[in-house]
């Protein structure tokens, strides 16, 4: 059985995004292929790695990419983690299965010391909840 392919998509692509992506890899990738994207990319933000790296995850070859690179590819799903993203998203034209919305709180917004933590905390807990439901499928 083939991998489903997964989209996370934020607006800038430096923290939530990014750490769905590893999440995801980390927790299921044996059924998914994982990836992120952004309306606005920017350069991935070092407390994104930091938070990644205390969990014991990989960060090789974690980059921010535009959602213009996945244009003409197809994704089961796309798992949106903002506001801003929602709004871009419902004009792309992918190829996209599903379209999940989470809206996670930007942490480079937030001046608390832990807030990269937080969301990283906060993907992992939507996913706990959302991987046991793709096994019926």
């Amino acid at each position: 059985m083939p991998k489903r392919r997964v989209l996370f998509l934020c607006n800038a692509n430096s923290a939530r995004s990014l750490m769905g992506e590893v999440l995801l890899r980390h927790m299921a990738g044996d059924r998914f292929e994982s990836f992120s994207a952004g309306t606005e990319p920017d350069e991935h933000h070092a407390l994104t790695l930091e938070a990644l790296r205390k969990q014991g995850l990989s960060t090789e070859g974690l980059h921010s990419k535009s959602l213009d690179a996945f244009e003409n590819e197809p994704f089961d799903y796309v798992i949106v983690l903002c506001d801003k993203a929602q709004q871009a998203c419902r004009e792309w034209q992918g190829n996209v299965g599903e379209k999940l919305f989470w809206d996670i709180r930007d942490p480079r917004l937030i001046n608390k010391p832990d807030a990269y933590q937080q969301a990283l905390q906060e993907i992992r807990r939507r996913l706990q909840l959302w991987l046991p439901l793709q096994a019926s499928e």
